[in-house]
């Protein structure tokens, strides 16, 4: 479904009585055991309230619900350590959706996060098959596992829900996403192209109305994520690039081309 259709329907947390819960792999890739007496949210593992010190896996999954919510060309490392830059996405989130801006991932904080998250994981206004839009593989025939790209597709879902509501709540659309190898060549990417990846999605607007992509890549600049790329940048005059390199790799680093926006 088109994340310029109606929302689709917000889901009812399930309350599971916890000895063992199982995240789902393919968005946090880990298990959580709650202790005999917790509840937790089926897709985060959300239990408790969460500060700064604290580590686990339902940090990780507070973590990819904010990470949109970084400064300016700044990255959020998802590594299930509540630290410094993970309480000032809190912040921020919070500040947006007109919580109290404390920092801490609350009771307020994570009802408004999971009003965001639709039954399979992904926020509310995006699914994965708007991410699976090229070649329709099912998230196969790239360069890692299905699980995988999915996970990463989850994450740039969750980024682009930010970069959404940063924007009114404009619609966005997604011309490509997740591409096979067969597919990404097809289309002429880079060998290494973030889409083989699940990591990668290109946005268009208004018919490549260039006022409106630039709106979309200075608030994407400031939405998490580790490339936006543009008008004026070589191949980019009809859409906006954004991706999560730094996620698939730490070691590739930050690219934000100049471009004239």
């Amino acid at each position: 479904m088109s994340n310029s259709a109606s929302p689709k329907s917000m889901r009812v947390t399930r309350v599971l009585t916890a000895f063992a819960i199982v995240l789902g792999g393919i968005m946090t890739g880990s298990v959580v055991t709650a202790g005999p007496a917790a509840a937790a949210d089926a897709c985060t593992g959300w239990y408790r309230e969460m500060r700064v010190g604290m580590s686990g896996a339902d940090v990780t999954a507070l973590q990819i619900r904010v990470a949109g919510w970084t400064g300016s060309t700044e990255v959020l490392s998802v590594d299930g350590n509540f630290g410094s830059r993970t309480e000032n996405a809190v912040k921020n989130f919070q500040a947006a959706y007109g919580l109290s801006a404390d920092g801490q991932a609350g009771p307020m904080t994570q009802a408004k996060l999971l009003s965001l998250q639709d039954s399979d994981c992904t926020p509310i206004h995006f699914s994965y098959s708007e991410m699976d839009n090229d070649c329709h593989s099912d998230f196969t025939g790239g360069k890692v596992s299905r699980t995988a790209a999915m996970g990463y597709a989850n994450r740039v879902m969750w980024k682009l829900e930010a970069l959404r509501h940063k924007l009114g709540d404009r619609p966005l659309d997604i011309n490509s996403g997740f591409r096979d190898i067969a597919c990404n060549s097809a289309a002429g990417g880079a060998s290494d192209s973030m889409h083989l990846y699940g990591a990668g999605a290109d946005l268009s607007q208004g018919a490549g109305d260039k006022a409106a992509l630039c709106a979309i890549l200075v608030k994407a600049k400031s939405s998490g994520f580790s490339s936006v790329q543009g008008p004026g940048y070589a191949g980019h005059n009809d859409h906006v690039h954004v991706d999560i390199r730094m996620d698939v790799s730490s070691s590739r680093g930050t690219f934000f081309p100049s471009t004239s926006c």
